[in-house]
Order: structure tokens, then sequence, then C-alpha cells
């Protein structure tokens, strides 16, 4: 099931904010192995370890939203939620500091 992440931004700015919330993403929760695989410039890909397990991702852009789609092994299904809890929040803070014209900034 894909979750979905609106935007109103113009497509271009939208790609650069899904680059880095990705990039911010791999950075910040290293210890869960993360690997991002781009499929072209609208489409990711995410696999990462929790608990032991792989876990495996989706993420493209679309004119108006991102939508992300997470495949967990079923004995990892409560997790599902908590990551794309944290995919959509660092998302979301790079939408809004596109917004505020921040995004070039370093932190």
């Amino acid at each position: 099931m894909q979750h979905r992440v609106p935007h109103d931004l113009p497509l271009d700015l939208a790609r650069r904010v899904l680059r880095r919330a990705l990039g911010g993403y791999v950075e910040r929760f290293g210890k869960y192995r993360p690997q991002l695989t781009w499929r072209g410039e609208d489409a990711a890909e995410i696999a990462f370890t929790a608990m032991g397990m792989p876990v495996f991702g989706a993420v493209e852009l679309s004119e108006r939203a991102i939508d992300i789609d997470i495949e967990v092994p079923l004995l990892l299904a409560p997790f599902r939620a908590r990551a794309i809890e944290v995919v959509e929040r660092e998302i979301r803070t790079w939408l809004e500091r596109a917004r505020r014209g921040d995004l070039d900034r370093s932190s």
C-alpha cells in the first residue's frame, strides 16, 4: 500500500527536495545500513535492515505528490508505519525548507 505526501512545488524543485530528503535519511539512519538506488530522475529504491531483516521500499515523485511504498517481512509489519513516518518526516522537513528558500543551506 502506498503512502502519499502531497507537495505544491514545481517539479524541478520537488526533485531537489526528494534527493536532499533521501540523502538526509541515508545519512541520519546509518545504523540501519540504508542503501539508496536511483531508478531515474523521479524514482528511487530504498533498502535497509531492521532487526536483522531486510526491508525494501520505493519512492516516486509525481507532479503533485511523493509516493512512498515500503514492504516489510510479516514479523516486522508493525514497523511499516514507523518506517513510512520516518521517511515522510524527512521529506516534509525538506519540503518546508524549499518553501522558505533554505534548500541549499547546509543546516
